[in-house]
């Protein structure tokens, strides 16, 4: 595993008050592209078309003829459109086989200029279905196959289908232009530049089966997809008011395509975030998080986690809608992966300034917090640290002093024998945070009997032969500075039940001898 940045740096990973403009934002740009990747497959790029039994009753009447690949060349350049249409199904067909579709062999035989010509051929729409069923299929291949459709001039012919009076015809074109937008930026860009987005959004408005409407909210999902470059503010402006519409559909896969397409557009900067904040969108994003359906719940807990590492207005929108009663219940979720998905949200509202922590400690999400500490995998652990992290860095000496009454210590002192060398050297910044704001308030005697007693004196003296010089100098200095005083005073360590007499005590001196302090985070940073 890498190491972690020089001390400058890794503050630089916290969102609080001081930081340079450009950067207060608390997205860790690592972790979300590793949330990203996990996530790669929950959402189909490209779908291919493999239905047996046609739309089209004229299916019947040709379902024994089988071509060969030359028939098949030599039918779709014929002139006779019935020869056409059987041989562009015979290749649709076989390129509709669930095992080894010869999709470049197709496409090596020149069959895609043909099969573009026949779009056009408003007269025989059975011929536009097979010659867009088999673009689709060719389309939801690799690259080079995608881009041999583009290239053959597929883009535009496909978006005036969605204008077809068969909806047959019209659906399929949605998925073989789906199939393209999802291949990359380049190609998204084509389809919207080929004016797709309004005929999609008409579509949207009518009344069509649920099936047709699935296509439509993925084709939607691809459209927003890929940040380099985004896709234009004109197209996003275009697409919202329908993503809002269609997240209140009844059907699942609909509501899944929808929030996947949210989780894309709130991906990026502030004012991508912003762009849907300000539709309305959020309280019905947290409703979909109780959603009993992992794929809806996945991409709507996504796109939370993604706007509330917006501003700190944006995080205020979020936790108004209700986030925080959800969030530390997802923490127990049984998939890991959302327990990971709730924990990253979680980092970045703590990440915020000292009222959204204090909201974070009201909701009770300290508890469940501190059980993943112990317990979780460590993907989920790895979250919760950068929580705690956050939390320390931005918050009050009260609300540290509530943090460790949780009972965080312990797990994180358990957590520095780990080998990721990041996680060791972060909750020793977090320890030694601690230390500082118990010694801010004369009670750094009993900080340090209370962390000894839970076995960290020693693993953070054994941490100083680590072979990461960062980790030994780091463990060093919290031992040089917090630890050595009590060798020369001889104190004595009270017995393992009596630590809650130390946080009891830590609590009331606090609390009797400090007055409250203004709501704005200090520009300094105690690390």
């Amino acid at each position: 595993m890498p190491t972690l940045e020089a001390p400058e740096e890794r503050l630089r990973k916290f969102k609080y008050r001081g930081k340079d403009a450009s950067m207060r934002r608390q997205q860790r740009i690592a972790v979300s592209l590793e949330l990203r990747k996990a996530k790669k497959d929950e959402q189909s790029l490209k779908r291919r078309n493999i239905t047996d039994v046609s739309p089209d009753p004229s299916e019947q009447q040709t379902k024994g003829v089988s071509l060969t690949l030359q028939e098949i060349i030599n039918g779709v350049n014929a002139s006779d459109p019935e020869l056409c249409f059987q041989a562009t199904q015979a290749a649709r067909k076989m390129l509709s086989r669930e095992k080894n579709p010869p999709l470049k062999l197709i496409v090596d035989a020149g069959l895609i200029p043909r099969l573009v010509e026949f779009l056009k051929s408003s007269l025989h729409p059975r011929l536009q279905l097979e010659a867009a069923w088999a673009l689709t299929n060719i389309a939801s291949g690799t690259s080079e196959l995608t881009r041999a459709v583009v290239d053959g001039g597929a883009i535009q012919p496909l978006v005036e289908l969605l204008s077809s009076p068969h909806m047959t015809v019209c659906e399929q074109a949605v998925w073989a232009l789906g199939n393209i937008a999802g291949d990359g930026p380049k190609f998204r860009d084509n389809v919207i530049l080929s004016d797709a987005i309004p005929h999609l959004l008409t579509l949207v408005s009518s009344s069509i089966p649920v099936t047709f409407l699935r296509n439509i909210a993925w084709t939607l999902s691809n459209l927003c997809r890929n940040k380099n470059p985004y896709p234009s503010d004109h197209a996003v402006k275009q697409m919202l008011p329908a993503l809002f519409h269609l997240l209140w559909h009844p059907d699942g896969e609909v509501l899944s395509d929808t929030c996947w397409a949210l989780s894309y557009l709130t991906d990026g900067c502030d004012t991508r975030i912003g762009q849907v904040v300000d539709t309305g969108v959020l309280p019905r994003l947290v409703e979909l998080m109780s959603s009993s359906e992992l794929n809806v719940l996945t991409p709507s807990l996504r796109t939370v986690g993604n706007i509330v590492t917006g501003t700190d207005h944006q995080t205020q929108l979020a936790l108004d809608a209700g986030i925080l009663a959800v969030l530390p219940q997802l923490l127990t979720h049984p998939r890991s992966s959302i327990q990971k998905e709730a924990a990253w949200a979680l980092s970045n509202v703590a990440a915020g300034p000292r009222q959204h922590i204090q909201q974070l400690i009201a909701c009770g999400a300290l508890p469940p917090l501190v059980a993943v500490l112990e317990n979780g995998e460590f993907k989920v652990q790895k979250e919760a640290v950068w929580t705690v992290a956050n939390f320390t860095t931005g918050g009050t000496v009260d609300q540290l002093i509530q943090l460790v009454q949780a009972g965080v210590l312990e797990p994180l002192i358990n957590l520095l024998t780990i080998p990721d060398t990041k996680i060791v050297l972060i909750i020793l910044d977090i320890l030694f945070f601690i230390l500082q704001a118990a010694e801010k308030i004369s009670q750094k005697e009993n900080m340090c009997l209370l962390i000894e007693g839970l076995g960290g004196i020693d693993r953070i003296e054994a941490l100083q032969l680590h072979e990461n010089r960062q980790i030994a100098l780091t463990a060093l200095n919290i031992t040089e500075r917090h630890f050595c005083e009590e060798e020369e005073t001889g104190t004595t360590l009270p017995a393992r039940d009596e630590d809650h007499e130390f946080l009891k005590h830590l609590t009331n001196t606090y609390q009797s001898s400090t007055t409250p302090k203004p709501g704005t985070r200090p520009k300094e940073s105690l690390l």
